[in-house]
């Protein structure tokens, strides 16, 4: 018999809700065959079966919450299936065996772990795990040097409160609850569970507007020039490279040009810290059937075009299909988000936290603008950026949008690197 169980999900990724399950008990399994769909808070992930035989009791059912390294169910052995369920009776006996300990004999029971001095600093792993799961690292005892909270303390206690029966939303004032419709209404109503991802959708978002100072200014870029450029090459960009040439290429260049005039924009606020990243990995939003995952471009500024489109490529055909990894979705320190390809004519995007800025692409539309002393009619596009204004100020902010707003509108800046 082989225990099917919750793999690792990545890092800060504790636990997971079942999908659906492929297979019915009693049904035949080849070895790596998907067995089962978990659902986790970034991503939708297959569980494939460890080896072949007959699967056999499933203990986790659809909808559950599960922890990493949970049972999930068992695969038989071709018949032995039968006598695996026996051998398992025998197992009542051992606290027979065993009597109560006495009182007395659990007077010399191991020290408890020390609790962490309030004002002892804490590791940034812990930090952090602390951050993302809601619980207070002082609640929880240190097994480390002068009871120090390690990270695997961290992760225990994470695993503990995920085992237990709370809801996915620990304060009850985040929980609407609906006023009961009227009977007419309520028969054409339809009631769907959220999914995991979805409700983790909702959480950040609004963790963000709770947490954050945040404000959005917007521009307006002429595209004229970079679909010029675009038309011109993208028979022979797309016969070189194998792929198409779009617009958010030259976006994600002129706004790592932007990011390294503002380095506000590319950093992240850690307690008391403002943490300035001298690197640029650019998390580009893509819609999917499941809600908005936003895998990330990493180096962006060492990278070209080409490079970057393909990238782009791979993670939302990826994305798509369900098969982004974890961490493909973390690490992020600036975001890019398109509405324009739903129509949008603008918005107000909201922040990808930690991150401190989000840039919000639009729809090209022309309009009548005024060149030179003419009106002439332009495509444009309307630029948003919100921002947490606790890290950027309002001339940065402004700054940086007036920087991505003349690399689009003069090409060559990108390739000069100006």
């Amino acid at each position: 018999m082989t225990e099917i169980r919750v793999p690792t999900l990545g890092e800060s990724v504790t636990e997971a809700t079942i999908g659906r399950w492929f297979k019915k008990a009693g049904d035949a399994v080849a070895v790596d065959e998907p067995l089962v769909e978990l659902e986790t808070d970034k991503v939708t992930i297959e569980v494939p079966a460890p080896s072949a035989g007959t699967l056999g009791e499933i203990i986790a059912k659809d909808g559950e919450t599960v922890a990493v390294g949970a049972l999930l169910g068992q695969i038989n052995d071709g018949a032995a299936g039968a006598a695996a369920k026996p051998a398992a009776a025998p197992a009542p006996a051992k606290p027979a065996a065993a009597p109560p300990p006495s009182p007395a004999a659990a007077a010399p029971a191991p020290a408890a772990p020390k609790t962490q001095p309030a004002d002892t600093p804490l590791a940034p792993s812990v930090r952090k795990l602390s951050a993302e799961s809601g619980i207070d690292a002082s609640t929880v005892p240190g097994s480390g040097k002068d009871g120090r909270v390690t990270k695997g303390d961290m992760l225990a206690a994470i695993e503990r409160a995920a085992s237990a029966p709370t809801p996915v939303f620990q304060p009850a004032a985040s929980v609407q609850v609906r006023a009961p419709s009227p009977a007419d209404d309520a028969a054409r109503e339809e009631r769907v569970k959220m999914t995991r991802l979805r409700q983790t959708i909702a959480r950040r978002l609004k963790d963000v507007q709770n947490t954050a100072a945040m404000l959005t200014t917007f521009n307006e870029v002429d595209m004229s020039h970079v679909m010029a450029l675009r038309s011109q090459y993208k028979d022979a960009f797309e016969k070189k490279h194998g792929v198409k040439l779009g617009f958010m290429g030259f976006f994600t260049k002129a706004c790592v040009q932007a990011l390294k005039e503002i380095p506000a924009a590319n950093a992240e606020i850690d307690g008391t810290d403002l943490i300035y990243k001298n690197y640029y990995h650019v998390g580009i939003a893509v819609g999917t059937d499941k809600g908005l995952v936003v895998p990330v471009v990493r180096d962006c500024d060492t990278k070209s075009i080409a490079e970057i489109e393909k990238g782009i490529a791979d993670y939302g055909r990826r994305a798509r299909d369900g098969q982004l990894k974890i961490e493909e979705m973390q690490g992020g320190t600036f975001t890019i988000t398109n509405g324009g390809i739903y129509g949008s004519l603008m918005s107000t995007p909201i922040l990808n936290a930690p991150q401190s800025g989000i840039l919000g692409m639009h729809k090209i539309q022309e309009r009548p603008v005024v060149v030179g002393g003419k009106i002439e009619i332009r495509p444009m596009m309307y630029l948003a950026l919100s921002y947490d204004h606790r890290v950027i100020d309002g001339k940065e902010a402004v700054t940086f949008l007036v920087r991505v707003k003349e690399s689009l509108e003069d090409p060559a800046r990108l390739v000069l690197d100006l």
